[in-house]
């Protein structure tokens, strides 16, 4: 039996006169793109951009949400009223929505950025509220998650199509979760050893955390972030070790989700 899997990038994260990351290099290696919407980085020409190409590409298109923190690049912990979250991811959402409806196309995945993503994995309140927001929006889209999180939890009880994530270039800690940024380390920068970690996920339902600890999880996509130097390098690697393993590379929309 072939094994499936979904390879995703976060990205469209430049701003106004600025570039990070290379956007057209990456998303001629994956299958779907988390776009960012504008709070943590992104505007609507990087935005419009970004799903121009995509769509040339056949890659499909997510709303990659954050907190409204350009200066911190959405990676700062904001403390929110559950409400007032919720409006905030359905309004990133809907500002995509508007970038595919150029296309013909439509968001068909959100995975939350940064602090967001890190919060809303341990804070039920702030996982339901994301979850509500894309209920409200397209009750369509697919809801990304990190293995065991809140957000797979909140998801599930919402009635929200879910896929659970790894991670090709960032460490775990032993419960699951992904180590902080501030630990030196953190980011996997060596393509190798990324692409070890994934085959390691995919082929054996296995993440390693940081202390050796080994974590049963089978994902359904795997996220390469677009804003770091070897970005490029570590997902064509990954995709190159993936399909050398058998595996078939799929977007998001195609992939099985159990």
């Amino acid at each position: 039996m072939t094994i499936s899997i979904n390879l995703n990038a976060d990205m469209a994260e430049g701003f106004g006169a600025y570039d990070v990351g290379d956007d057209a290099g990456i998303l001629k290696i994956i299958g779907s793109a988390n776009i960012a919407c504008g709070f943590h980085a992104g505007d609507p020409r990087v935005m419009r951009n970004v799903v121009r190409e995509a769509t040339r590409l056949g890659v499909t298109i997510g709303a990659h949400p954050g907190f409204n923190d350009l200066w911190g690049f959405g990676r700062r912990r904001i403390d929110m009223r559950p409400d007032d979250l919720e409006y905030m991811v359905a309004y990133q959402i809907g500002a995509l929505q508007a970038m595919a409806a150029y296309e013909g196309e439509r968001v068909t995945h959100l995975k939350p950025h940064g602090a967001l993503n890190n919060m809303a994995a341990e804070d039920a309140e702030y996982a339901l509220a994301i979850g509500r927001a894309i209920k409200a929006v397209d009750p369509r889209i697919i809801y990304v998650a990190l293995a065991g999180s809140e957000m797979e939890k909140a998801g599930r009880k919402l009635g929200l199509p879910v896929a659970i994530e790894g991670f090709c270039d960032r460490q775990y800690d032993d419960d699951g979760n992904l180590t902080s940024r501030k630990i030196a380390g953190s980011v996997i920068k060596d393509a190798a050893v990324a692409t070890r970690q994934v085959l390691d996920m995919v082929l054996n339902n296995t993440i390693t955390s940081r202390n050796g600890k080994k974590i049963k999880c089978k994902v359904h996509s795997l996220c390469v972030h677009g804003d770091e130097p070897t970005g490029v390098a570590t997902a064509r690697a990954v995709r190159e070790g993936l399909e050398k393993a058998g595996v078939k590379l799929v977007p998001l929309t195609e992939m099985p989700l159990d």
